[in-house]
């Protein structure tokens, strides 16, 4: 491997796993030319740098691991793109698929998957962790379970616009705590995380899903 196939710029706004990272690759021989802590940095350097390979954490500051990976595709820019991850959302999974990126890394088994995926990627090919395969063969196999019902998505549509609960309880008269099920269901069968504006995310990412 020549010296410039050995360079990678690196970026997570997290300071700890930033360094835990960068001492990692180095220990595969890597030359890390840039660590940053936000999105717009991070996609200066690769402009300016075009490395072969970026490992990004999905959400920072300024832009997403998926905007800085979109901007350099939508211009040309070579370099592969490895995305690390707290979300196993499919939502987040098929936006990367949808940018042709070569790698998804789920944090839980990111020491476990990177060499691996290091290697695999700068080959030519693509890795994704293989959690994220049991959530699309759960998605699959639970496919009727999962569906949206008409009231889930009419619920949705007023979420993707900012309303409370109790709005929309007042809205479509009926109760808040009716509201509240219905956001607690979907968060199961999105398979959300439990955290708040979580919902809301996903409404507003996925609006021609919901109409």
């Amino acid at each position: 491997m020549s010296a410039k196939q050995k360079e990678v710029i690196i970026a997570d706004d997290h300071p700890i796993l930033l360094k835990g990272l960068e001492d990692f690759l180095k220990g595969l021989g890597l030359n890390i030319i840039a660590a940053e802590s936000n999105g717009l940095d991070t996609l200066m350097k690769i402009k300016r740098s075009r490395p072969p390979l970026a490992i990004l954490d999905l959400e920072m500051p300024g832009l997403t691991g998926l905007e800085v990976a979109k901007a350099c595709k939508e211009e040309g820019i070579d370099t592969k793109f490895i995305l690390l991850t707290l979300h196993k959302e499919l939502y987040f999974y098929h936006q990367a698929k949808d940018l042709n990126l070569s790698g998804y890394i789920l944090k839980d088994f990111a020491l476990n998957d990177l060499s691996k995926a290091i290697e695999i990627v700068l080959d030519g090919g693509t890795f994704f962790s293989e959690k994220i395969f049991d959530e699309i063969e759960n998605s699959s196999l639970n496919g009727e379970e999962t569906q949206l019902t008409p009231s889930e998505k009419k619920i949705l549509r007023l979420i993707a616009t900012g309303l409370s609960s109790k709005d929309i309880a007042n809205k479509l008269f009926i109760s808040e705590r009716t509201v509240d099920k219905h956001r607690s269901n979907m968060i199961s069968k999105l398979n959300l995380e439990k955290k708040h504006n979580a919902l809301l995310i996903w409404a507003q990412k996925n609006r021609s899903f919901i109409e």
